[in-house]
């Protein structure tokens, strides 16, 4: 199996349509209807169920669709890593990080970085902590921003200097919208949208001050501005990080008494690593 032939199998998965995925690749159209029917009997799988003018992805063909964007994102990566190899430092560097206001810091330290090592960008990846832990096992990740609490014994990191701070979204036309403060026990009895971590799930269930049993959990998200979607919508009161953004239909309030969270800079101790990741450790070190 060779990466070309994932990367032509990924490009029809995208366009659902061999025609319109050749033009794209500039090949001929029989050309990479050969290169998939020798790929499906190399796995001995059937990838595509083909319907008119458009073909979809089987259950084994998603299956690895997932698989084959991840090696061709690290083949990506690595040809990224040693072309900081042969003269001035360049090359890219993976950063993840979930929604938080540290990502402004780390940001600021990215530019300055820049400032020093033109020749160096920045991958940056969004997502939730265990998506982004995740990443960064595989190889796909060189460093990681994490919401504490987080199990960082395998890495070496920094702290960062922003303090996380949370937040309730309240439907304005909620009587609690009037509140400056939200207390406890003004959201132990109304519908809640809580974190989708489990471990920061207990940070804000231990602030309610009660037990998961006695709250109205109406249901989880991962990312601040679903929940507000959610808290628009009448779903619930979505506590999470405040980004300090404003969201339709919506008021922040703040929750007092505050509740604040740390986050880390992480990345994966004793690896070796590419002269742009080397000197972007060394930065964040000083």
């Amino acid at each position: 199996m060779e990466l070309r032939t994932l990367r032509y199998f990924l490009m029809v998965a995208q366009e659902e349509n061999i025609t319109k995925a050749a033009e794209l690749l500039h090949i001929t159209q029989p050309t990479l209807s050969r290169q998939l029917s020798d790929l499906e009997k190399e796995l001995g799988i059937e990838l595509f169920e083909r319907r008119s003018h458009r073909i979809h992805l089987t259950k084994d063909g998603l299956l690895l669709k997932r698989s084959a964007q991840e090696l061709v994102e690290l083949e990506e990566k690595t040809r990224a890593q040693f072309a900081g190899d042969t003269g001035s430092v360049t090359g890219q560097i993976s950063l993840g990080c979930g929604e938080l206001q540290s990502t402004d810091e780390l940001i600021t330290l990215a530019r300055k970085f820049r400032e020093i090592y033109p020749g160096i960008s920045f991958n940056i990846v969004t997502g939730i902590a265990d998506d982004i832990k995740d990443q960064m096992e595989k190889g796909l990740l060189d460093f990681a921003l994490f919401l504490e609490p987080v199990d960082v014994s395998a890495y070496d990191f920094i702290r960062m200097k922003t303090k996380e701070k949370w937040c309730a979204s309240v439907p304005k036309h909620s009587p609690l919208a009037r509140r400056r403060v939200l207390h406890p026990k003004d959201l132990r009895k109304v519908p809640l949208i809580l974190p989708k971590r489990g471990n920061v799930r207990n940070e804000v269930i231990n602030w309610l001050e009660c037990s998961p049993d006695d709250l109205i959990i109406a249901g989880t998200s991962n990312l601040t501005y679903n929940g507000a979607a959610a808290a628009r919508n009448g779903l619930g009161i979505c506590i999470s990080v405040d980004l300090n953004c404003s969201y339709a239909g919506v008021k922040t309030i703040p929750l007092h008494p505050p509740l604040e969270h740390g986050s880390v800079l992480a990345w994966k101790r004793g690896l070796p690593s590419s002269k742009a990741v080397e000197r972007f450790t060394a930065f964040l070190r000083t």
